[in-house]
């Protein structure tokens, strides 16, 4: 076994194979970028090596430093985790050279599979059910056009070196594959350094499943069962589930079966997942194989009980598998949700900065529930605009599903963020939801239960009454220790008023205070300044986020996001009287809405642009977005240039 790994990645991945390398009693060597120096990944791992410039194109992704870090510090293996270099075969063959050894499939299985283009190829001649498309290079857009015709609208444009929803534009009209075609090739290159792209059909109303395949360097392959991913945005999984419940046994092992025969044809020898696209009617077709682990391998582990790392690490050290097929079971259900550094109610754009306030529900394990967080920020920390807005991933697992929906939706509301925007709310508000539920998924399910984009989930009377309740809590016991402290009451036997008023976002809700107020209070624990409170009122423990704001709180709870004031009768009469401030008319400018660098801004001044067409392309955490005009306007004045680094709300245009 080896005595020292280096891992070539950074955040949470490199964190989660940190840990499992500590159980095993190995040595680890982090590697680092100039952004990265303090990252938590450094601060675990035994040994550091810097590896240049933030940009990854100039650290984590240059092979020589790789090769060169694990020279100088003896690493004998090298775990590359997911994304950067994990699925270049030129990578495990510089390793080789250097008599370092990879944790990953062989560089032969890598080309057959890490190749989107190859991979459909190699499947369709494993008899692999494949979904039609046009698997050869594509110059051009024109091309990409005449091409997208033949196959028939509409179709998906993917990256070939792709991955994490880089390099991928679902396309209905010959202007929108134009349009994809230029953004996948030019992500691709940026985020992969390969800007090939290939068209396939897009299957309407689908599923997104996989399966986990292990195979080792004796011959041996084995599946670990499926992982439902349909709930995306942008072609980004935001939820991942284990087992699917769209699935019954028979077509878990036909999908299982065909994944392990894929895999035995390349000689596959790791950790690597199979991804195929489901019809509601549980036909499915081979979309592709990533040759790596998968950023949702959490949710197979807990339902497995075995640690996919572990394995890794033990298969390239030269082991035979010790799991056979029939060894493997699926227990319980579990459920992962991506905490993404991102604004829901901006439609998702990403959010950098530093974590003034990172509180993460405790990991646990009690009463058969499992709460896991697989993380690689920490309070103070910052997040940078350099790499992937993931924070953390947070799994929970239970016997069933309902249950492990159940744990996900009070985790989530224990999970305190502050400092930048995040995607809590959004993930609390699909826990919520009757059809997420109820296991009628598919991959366009974010856009249809969220038409508008995300305004907060609904507020109803159940979560106003318990917001309600929760702010005269917190009002009480402020008002409790403040007395305490200037010797207004001994604070016992003191006569209470009998009413509040609580002012929860426009809507004024009375509440009742009584002697049980009291008693609530003392049973919360909570004190001024904590940013969880958490209390049985009755229906079970309730747990809101608390953030003080002017004369209130802003409160979080299963999704909704309220400001909270609390008044006595009096004081609300007055309160009603006083008017409220008007924001300031932005209308007539085009304003950054993330930190990020302007790859172009095709409109010019005194241009008439249309509703729709696109103003100016800002890059941010490797995805490019498109900034479209949202009414017909008039160009008046261009404020920023291409390869300008902007701020948020820095004006980009005006307009007449």
């Amino acid at each position: 076994m080896f005595k020292k790994i280096l891992i070539a990645n950074r955040g949470e991945i490199a964190c989660r194979v940190i840990k499992t390398a500590a159980r095993m009693g190995i040595r680890t060597v982090a590697v680092y970028s100039d952004a990265d120096a303090r990252a938590l990944h450094v601060e675990m791992a035994d040994e550091k090596v810097h590896i240049g410039p933030a940009p990854a194109a100039q650290s984590y992704l240059v092979i020589d430093r790789i090769v060169e870090a694990c020279l100088k510090t003896g690493a004998e293996a090298v775990h590359p985790g997911y994304g950067f270099l994990s699925e270049r075969s030129a990578f495990p063959k510089a390793l080789a050279a250097a008599g370092i050894t990879f944790i990953g499939p062989n560089p032969q299985a890598i080309d057959a599979m890490g190749d989107k283009i190859e991979s459909k190829k190699a499947a369709a001649a494993a008899s692999v059910s494949t979904v039609h498309g046009y698997m050869g290079i594509i110059d051009d857009a024109d091309e990409a056009v005449k091409i997208a015709a033949q196959i028939g609208d509409p179709v998906m444009i993917k990256a070939s070196a792709g991955g994490g929803g880089k390099g991928m534009r679902i396309a209905h009209s010959e202007a929108e594959v134009k349009e994809g075609f230029t953004r996948a090739k030019s992500e691709a290159k940026s985020s992969f350094g390969d800007d090939r792209v290939f068209i396939e059909k897009f299957i309407v109303n689908p599923r997104h499943i996989e399966i986990q395949v292990l195979g080792d360097k004796h011959g041996n392959v084995i599946y670990l069962g499926e992982r439902e991913c349909s709930i995306q945005r942008r072609n980004q999984k935001v939820i991942e589930e284990a087992p699917s419940p769209l699935l019954d046994e028979k077509t878990r092992k036909a999908m299982g079966e065909q994944a392990v025969a894929l895999a035995k044809a390349v000689n596959y020898d790791s950790a690597g997942t199979v991804e195929f696209v489901a019809g509601q009617d549980r036909s499915f077709f081979f979309l592709e194989m990533n040759t790596r682990l998968q950023v949702e391998h959490p949710v197979t582990e807990l339902v497995t009980g075995i640690d996919l790392v572990e394995q890794m690490i033990r298969v390239a050290a030269g082991e035979e598998l010790m799991i056979r097929q029939k060894d493997v079971t699926l227990k319980g259900w579990a459920v992962e949700s991506r905490i993404y550094a991102e604004d829901p109610y901006r439609n998702f754009l990403p959010s950098t900065g530093r974590l003034v306030k990172y509180r993460p529900p405790a990991e646990k394990s009690a009463n058969g529930i499992t709460v896991r967080n697989d993380t690689g920020v920490y309070e103070g920390g910052e997040i940078s605009i350099y790499y992937d807005p993931m924070i953390a991933k947070l799994c929970t697992h239970a016997p069933d599903r309902a249950q492990a929906i159940t744990a996900m939706a009070g985790a989530l509301d224990a999970f305190y963020i502050e400092g930048i925007q995040h995607n809590v709310a959004f993930l609390s508000a699909i826990m919520e939801n009757p059809r997420w539920q109820s296991g009628a998924l598919s991959t366009g399910f974010i856009a249809e239960e969220f038409p508008g984009g995300f305004t907060g989930h609904e507020v109803t009377a159940e979560i106003r009454e318990t917001l309600a309740r929760v702010a005269s809590l917190l009002d009480h016991i402020e008002n409790r220790r403040k007395r305490l402290i200037n010797g207004q009451m001994s604070g016992n036997g003191v006569k209470l008023a009998t009413s509040r008023i609580v002012k929860l976002g426009r809507e004024w809700v009375p509440v009742t205070v009584s002697a049980e107020t009291d008693a609530l209070a003392d049973q919360s624990g909570w004190v001024p300044g904590q940013p969880v409170f958490t209390a049985d009122l009755g229906q079970g423990a309730v747990t809101v986020q608390v953030k003080r704001i002017l004369n209130g709180y802003r409160l979080s709870y299963r999704g909704v996001v309220l400001d909270a004031q609390v008044y006595t009768g009096r004081e609300a009469e007055l309160a009603k009287l006083m008017p409220e401030k008007v924001a300031a008319d932005t209308s007539k400018k085009l304003l950054c809405p993330m930190p990020g660098l302007v790859i172009a801004i095709p409109a010019v001044v005194g241009q008439e642009v249309k509703a729709g067409e696109p103003l100016a392309i800002v890059e941010a955490m490797k995805m490019e977005n498109i900034l479209r005009a949202e009414r017909d306007v008039t160009v008046k004045a261009i404020n920023a240039k291409q390869g300008d680094s902007l701020q948020v709300d820095a004006v980009i245009m005006e307009f007449a």
